[in-house]
C-alpha cells in the first residue's frame, strides 16, 4: 500500500450492529463500508475484512493517491477492510415458494437451543446476533430454514428502520444477505468460520415496513473457503439484491 493515503472521513459501528459478542456484524459492516467505494454503474462493492471490528470506536476510510477508487478502513495502524469495485456475476435460484418457506421457519437452525456448545441455555449459534439473532432486542430477526436445496426465511421488516426516502438502509440489506449464507453451509452439515468477503449488488431498495424473502445456498468448498450466494426478494418475489459470502475455516458441527 502507498504511503500517501489520505484520510477523508471516519465510521463508527454501534454496538448494536454486532455479529460475534465484541464485533461488528460482517454484512452491516460491509454495507458501512461498501459506500466509501468509488464504483462504475455496473460495479458492485467487495469489501474483505481482515481484522475484527471495534464497536463504538471511531474507523478512518483512506484513499490511496494513486488508486482513488480502492479505499481501506484503519483503526490506528490496524487494517480493518478494503473495498473495491468489482462485476458480480451470479446465478440466481428461482426462490422457494412463499408459503413452504413460512413453513419451514420453526426449523430454523438460528432457533434452537443449545446449538452452540459455548453458550448453553442460550438459541442459536448467535444469539445476539445483529442479523440472525433471535435474542438481540433490536435485531432483524432473520431467521432461515432449509426448503428445496436452499435456505429461505421471511423478513418481517420495520417501517422505522427506513432511510429519509423511507427504503431500507443498504447497510440492512448487505446484513439480511450475511448470515443465511452460513446457514446454507450448515444445512449441508458444515460450520464455517467468520466471513472473509462480502461482494453485494443492490438493484432495488425496497420500502421499510415490507415482508420480504431472503434465501441462500452454498456455491464451493475451496480447501478453508467456503462460497455461498444469497438473495432478497419483495413478495412478488422479484429480485431486489443479491450477494456472495466467503467464509474462511470451518469449526466443529454440535447439533
Amino acid at each position: 500500500m502507498s504511503q500517501t493515503a489520505t484520510n477523508n472521513t471516519s465510521v463508527t459501528i454501534l454496538e448494536r450492529f454486532r455479529g460475534p459478542p465484541t464485533s461488528g456484524h460482517g454484512g452491516y459492516v460491509s454495507g458501512r463500508f461498501a459506500a466509501f467505494g468509488d464504483l462504475a454503474p455496473s460495479e458492485s462493492a467487495e469489501v474483505t475484512l481482515r481484522s475484527p471490528i471495534p464497536l463504538d470506536q471511531s474507523m478512518s476510510a483512506l484513499f490511496e493517491a494513486d488508486n482513488p477508487r480502492t479505499c481501506r478502513i484503519q483503526d490506528q495502524d490496524t487494517l480493518i477492510a478494503e473495498v473495491r469495485g468489482v462485476m458480480l456475476d451470479l446465478d440466481v435460484p428461482a426462490p422457494p415458494d412463499w408459503s413452504e418457506t413460512l413453513a419451514a421457519a420453526p426449523r430454523s437452525a438460528a432457533l434452537m437451543p443449545n446449538i452452540n456448545p459455548l453458550l448453553p441455555g442460550q438459541q442459536g449459534f448467535h444469539p445476539i446476533c445483529f442479523c440472525c439473532g433471535p435474542e438481540h432486542p433490536e435485531g432483524l430477526r432473520i431467521f432461515v430454514a432449509p426448503v428445496d436445496r436452499q435456505v429461505s426465511g421471511i423478513w418481517e421488516t420495520q417501517a422505522h428502520w427506513g432511510d429519509a426516502a423511507g427504503n431500507l438502509p443498504h447497510a440492512f440489506i448487505w446484513t439480511a444477505l450475511d448470515c443465511p449464507g452460513q446457514y446454507a453451509f450448515l444445512a449441508e452439515g458444515i460450520r464455517t468460520g467468520l466471513l472473509g468477503r462480502m461482494t453485494a449488488k443492490v438493484l432495488t431498495a425496497p420500502r421499510a415496513g415490507a415482508r420480504l424473502q431472503v434465501t441462500a445456498w452454498t456455491i464451493e468448498v475451496s480447501g478453508k473457503k467456503h462460497l455461498a450466494g444469497s438473495a432478497l426478494f419483495d413478495e412478488r418475489q422479484t429480485l431486489l439484491a443479491y450477494a456472495t459470502t466467503l467464509w474462511i475455516g470451518r469449526q466443529p458441527l454440535t447439533l
